[in-house]
């Protein structure tokens, strides 16, 4: 039986295989309460997506109800969606009183 290795070698410790984390979506999801203005500022805001890019997503979340923002771990995809629901009510419209609603689930095949 071999004995435990108490201080182990660089080559030792990083021949351990690291396994990557599973990814996961960040899913903003559609209301009537916020903004093409204000979802294209949140997402160039909170992700850095370009103004096409943030444009793109605003019209799919618009017209199917969901739209991935952004893919990550499941604890960074946390973060992210509790960012989202904590940017604000949207100041364009009247009634709108917080943030957008968003998810997250795994990524496809996951």
């Amino acid at each position: 039986m071999s004995s435990p290795v108490l201080n182990p070698t660089l080559e030792e410790f990083t021949s351990q295989e690291s396994k990557p984390l599973p990814p996961w979506n960040v899913v903003l999801l559609d209301d009537d309460d916020h903004s093409y203005q204000y979802v294209i500022f949140m997402l160039q805001r909170l992700f850095g997506h370009s103004l096409e890019s943030a444009y793109l997503m605003a019209q799919e979340v618009d017209s199917t109800g969901r739209v991935i923002v952004f893919s990550t771990h499941k604890e960074r995809a946390e973060l992210e969606r509790d960012r989202i629901h904590s940017f604000g009510a949207d100041p364009l419209i009247d009634r709108c009183k917080g943030s957008m609603s968003a998810i997250i689930e795994p990524a496809c095949g996951q």
